[in-house]
């Protein structure tokens, strides 16, 4: 199993994970634009393989890209993920505090509007 980072422009950064020459999980860190959120990253699609879940990687990878966060000095994470979802046990593990939710606020495949849960993590 291996670590990879790759930088896809000025605002993001991809990170996955491998095992033998097969990506099995990715996340991806947005960098704000803005003047005023050069201090926070937002999280972005956290996915690990079916057949991988359950092994550790989803944290690996969250764990790296807090450590590339700190590197850039951002002192602020922010993500949010579908209610429900089994990664909120992930985030609330990772030290993540919710902050709230938003009713119908994404589209699910089958057409079906869901909720969403925020969570940020301060960094410092």
């Amino acid at each position: 199993m291996t670590e990879g980072q790759h930088a896809l422009n000025n605002n993001r950064e991809l990170f996955i994970i491998t095992v033998g020459t097969e990506v099995i999980g990715a996340v991806l860190l947005s960098l704000c634009s803005k003047a005023n959120g050069a201090h926070r990253g937002e999280i972005e699609k956290l996915m690990v393989h079916s057949q991988h879940q359950g092994q550790g990687f989803a944290k690996q990878l969250m764990n790296t890209l807090e450590q590339s966060a700190l590197q850039q000095q951002l002192t602020l994470l922010v993500l949010d993920t579908r209610l429900g979802d089994v990664a909120s046990r992930l985030y609330h593990k990772l030290n993540y505090i919710e902050a709230g939710q938003i009713p119908q606020f994404a589209l699910s495949s089958s057409g079906e509007l869901n909720a969403t849960v925020y969570f940020y993590k301060p960094l410092l």
